[in-house]
C-alpha cells in the first residue's frame, strides 16, 4: 500500500461531526467496495466553479447508488512547491471540509501530498489511489486538471485508463463570469483589490474568515481599544490591512473593525493575525468560534512612529467604520 498520513499545513486537528466522512490516509479507504463517483483539486475556496463540479458528481452518485467523494491533498501541490511563497489560501482546511460535506457529499478524502506521491506516476496514481482504494466508477475534473509526477497525466490518459479499467470520465467545462473563467487565484485577485461584492459573485458567499478566539498580547485592551484574537494559522493572507466587519459571535451579528497583519509597529509576527474591535460588544468570548465578514477595507497596514500614533489612527479607522454601517 501507499503508507500515506495526511500532516495538516495549518498544524491542527480537524474534527469533523459527520462521522466516516473524512478519511486522512489511504490506508482507511475503506468502505468504498461498492464504488463512488470522484472528483479531484485543491478546492480552495469552494467557489462557484468547484460547486458546479461538485453537483455533478452528487448527481452522478445519486443516480447510480454511489458514495459521493472528493479528493484533495494536504499540503496543496502548489503549497509543497512553493513553501512560504505559496499564493494565499482563501479558507482553511477545517472550512473547505465543512463546506464540502455541507454541499452534500459523502466522502472528503485527503492524502498527503509528499515526496512519494509527488513522483508516482500518473498511472499508478490511477490504478493504486482511483480504482483500488476508492473504487472509482466515475471521475469529474475541471478542464485543466493535471496529475502524476511532473504533472504528465491528462484528460486523455484517463480516458484511456479508464476504458482499460472500467470507470468514465467525466470532464466539467469552465464556469465563467462577465467572460472570465471562476478560479481560486481570481478570487485571490479580487480581494487583494477588496471588491467584496465580485468576490461574494464568485464565491457564491460572502468573504468570510472563521475561527477561534486566542488569547494575544493585550495591546488593544492597555490602549483602551479592546480586540478579539484569531489566528490564521497560514504564512500569508489574500487580505490584509483594516476593514469594516460583520462578526457573528454567539449567534449574533455584531459590527467591527479588523486588521489583518503582522503587526509592524509593535515589533512585527511572522505570520499575519486577524485582529477585530467589537463596536457595542464588550463580553470575553476566549475560546468561542466568531465568524467575520469582510464589508469595506479602509486602508491598508502600516507602520507608525508611536503608539500614541497608532491609537489615533485606530480611532480614526473605528470612526470611518461607524460611518461606512451609517
Amino acid at each position: 500500500m501507499l503508507g500515506y498520513t495526511c500532516v495538516f499545513f495549518e498544524q491542527v486537528s480537524l474534527k469533523i461531526t459527520v462521522h466516516f466522512s473524512f478519511v486522512r490516509n489511504y490506508e482507511n479507504l475503506t468502505g468504498f467496495s461498492e464504488g463512488s463517483v470522484v472528483t479531484i483539486g485543491s478546492f480552495d475556496g469552494v467557489h462557484l466553479g468547484h460547486q458546479a463540479i461538485i453537483r455533478k458528481v452528487k448527481e452522478g452518485a445519486e443516480k447510480s447508488g454511489l458514495l459521493a467523494v472528493a479528493l484533495l491533498f494536504e499540503p496543496q501541490p502548489y503549497e509543497y512547491f512553493s513553501g512560504e511563497n505559496a499564493p494565499a489560501r482563501l479558507m482553511r482546511m477545517r472550512d473547505k471540509v465543512e463546506k464540502l460535506l455541507g454541499l452534500g457529499l459523502d466522502r472528503v478524502v485527503c492524502l498527503q501530498f509528499n515526496e512519494r506521491l509527488r513522483t508516482l506516476s500518473a498511472n499508478d496514481f490511477i490504478a493504486g489511489v482511483l480504482v483500488r482504494g476508492l473504487c472509482v466508477k466515475t471521475l469529474v475534473i475541471g478542464d485543466d486538471f493535471r496529475f502524476g509526477a511532473d504533472r504528465t497525466g491528462d484528460f486523455a490518459l484517463l480516458q484511456k485508463e479508464g476504458r482499460r479499467l472500467g470507470f468514465e470520465v467525466i470532464r466539467n467545462p469552465t464556469v465563467a463570469f462577465d467572460g472570465d473563467r471562476i478560479s481560486s487565484t481570481r478570487v485571490r485577485q479580487v480581494l487583494e483589490r477588496a471588491d467584496f461584492e465580485l468576490a461574494e459573485t464568485l464565491l457564491g458567499k460572502p468573504c468570510e474568515i472563521s475561527g477561534r478566539v486566542v488569547y494575544g498580547q493585550q495591546l488593544g485592551r492597555t490602549l483602551g481599544i479592546p480586540t478579539i484574537n484569531v489566528q490564521l494559522r497560514r504564512y500569508r493572507s489574500p487580505l490584509v490591512g483594516v476593514f469594516a466587519v460583520d462578526v457573528c459571535v454567539r449567534g449574533h451579528r455584531v459590527r467591527g473593525v479588523a486588521n489583518i497583519g503582522v503587526r509592524p509597529t509593535v515589533g512585527g509576527l511572522d505570520k499575519p493575525i486577524l485582529e477585530v474591535h467589537l463596536l457595542d460588544f464588550s463580553d470575553r468570548v476566549y475560546g468561542e468560534k466568531v465568524i467575520v465578514t469582510f464589508r469595506k477595507k479602509i486602508r491598508d497596514e502600516q507602520k507608525f512612529s508611536s503608539l500614541d500614533a497608532l491609537k489615533a489612527q485606530i480611532g480614526k479607522d473605528i470612526e470611518s467604520a461607524q460611518q461606512f454601517f451609517g
